[in-house]
């Protein structure tokens, strides 16, 4: 299969050497070509594109000659604003609608739900106003079969969730956890690739919940790092417990890491 990956970062860049390992053509864009020689090492075709927030990039046509493109590029909001990353997909919309692509992935994030202190589904109210929302309907009415991935927190390599709360004071500690391991975000795009799962909007997210604690804990004991001061919380903390039943019952799909207390980490 001829997959385009928009985006060759974090996630982007160890997709697309699973996918050349396992078959497939892969093309993948970054903003800096300082980093070609990088994708070329792994077998990725860079090229060079741009969202500032439209997309500039002499070979956008080429890139989009593909079957499947699969975006990974992180919303920018911040001093950007909401609206950076749907204007970044706007800009883009034309050139797919006069591309050879046939399907794609979107990797959109479980933040589009609120917290309703409960287990929480693909059914489940969003928050219309969120630009994943915006971006994932824009995509949707397309005249190209879509499937939107809602991720959880993003785990694995170095990011350890304990790590950004090392020494802190923390009165989060009870809240269940909705990470999803890096490993298992691949193995599930490339379910999706082989087996076709298209139109569907899944929740990825590890199928347990243990507490933030047990989990910085576990972290500190095995990577070393400063325990967080955690702290009763004096009212209580909304939270939300992302269910990924929907994906585990129409895919079959087999959790690499079904407990973030199992991630492992490489830095």
């Amino acid at each position: 299969m001829k997959i385009s990956i928009l985006g060759c970062g974090w996630l982007g860049l160890p997709l697309g050497k699973y996918l050349v390992e396992h078959g497939h053509e892969v093309k993948g864009s970054t903003t800096s070509e300082t980093k070609f020689p990088l994708l070329q090492s792994v077998g990725i075709q860079p090229f060079l594109l741009k969202f500032s927030p439209v997309v500039e990039g002499e070979e956008l046509a080429e890139f989009l000659q593909s079957e499947t493109l699969i975006i990974c590029i992180p919303p920018r909001a911040g001093k950007y604003g909401e609206d950076y990353h749907i204007q970044q997909i706007q800009s883009l919309i034309p050139a797919i609608k006069n591309s050879s692509i046939q399907s794609i992935i979107y990797t959109s994030s479980t933040s589009v739900y609120p917290d309703l202190n409960r287990e929480i589904t693909e059914e489940d109210e969003v928050i219309v106003s969120s630009a994943l929302i915006k971006v994932e309907e824009l995509l949707k009415a397309l005249e190209v079969q879509t499937t939107i991935l809602r991720c959880g927190g993003l785990m694995g390599v170095e990011r350890i969730g304990a790590k950004y709360f090392a020494g802190k004071r923390i009165n989060t500690g009870q809240i269940p956890v909705n990470y999803i391991h890096q490993d298992d975000v691949i193995g599930i795009i490339s379910m999706i690739l082989d087996k076709g799962f298209w139109g569907e909007t899944f929740n990825v997210v590890s199928p347990e919940h243990p507490v933030r604690e047990a989990v910085f804990l576990k972290n500190c004991k095995e990577y070393g790092f400063d325990i967080p001061i955690f702290e009763e919380a004096t009212e209580a903390i909304p939270f939300k417990i992302i269910s990924p039943q929907k994906l585990i019952e129409k895919t079959g799909y087999q959790f690499k890491y079904a407990n973030p207390l199992d991630f492992i980490y490489s830095f």
